[in-house]
């Protein structure tokens, strides 16, 4: 997250374009999807998070699986890459930023969970179908274009 911190000390809060990673991490019986909890928005969300200079987005998933939830992941397939005007968001901080996501699949190799308590406060697999609504903005966008249902819609 250096990166984006020099970034933003350059530039501010405007708006800028990021390149990440959201995970699909499914149970061993692919029935249901693991979400955590972010401490920032207090909205449920996907595993992921944005590039560091040189990294490649599958290493970006690696290593986002490991610093927020310290946990391996396995069978890493690459689903789809989203962008686009309805990937803005505003963080409650102020700062804006267009996410463009390469979205993949995964399996967690354990589900020891160490996590990194400054971004995420819980983490609870759920059924495919019974997904909360309160999801954050942009993983919603990217749960409802894969034909994921969620609670209450």
């Amino acid at each position: 997250m250096d990166y984006i911190k020099e970034i933003r000390s350059l530039v501010g809060s405007r708006p800028l374009i990021l390149p990440g990673v959201a995970i699909l991490i499914r149970d061993e019986n692919d029935e249901q999807l693991l979400l955590q909890k972010r401490t920032d928005n207090k909205l449920w969300g996907l595993t992921g998070g944005f590039m560091e200079p040189g990294e490649t987005f599958e290493k970006t998933a690696q290593r986002e699986s490991f610093e927020e939830l310290g946990i391996s992941i396995t069978g890493l397939t690459f689903i789809s890459i989203f962008s686009g005007e309805e990937l803005y968001y505003q963080y409650p901080n102020g700062d804006q930023v267009y996410s463009v996501i390469a979205v993949f699949s995964a399996k967690c190799a354990s589900q020891n969970f160490a996590l990194d308590i400054k971004e995420v406060s819980e983490v609870r697999f759920f059924p495919l179908n019974e997904l909360p609504n309160n999801i954050n903005p942009n993983h919603k966008t990217v749960l409802k274009e894969l034909g994921f249902r969620l609670t209450g819609e």
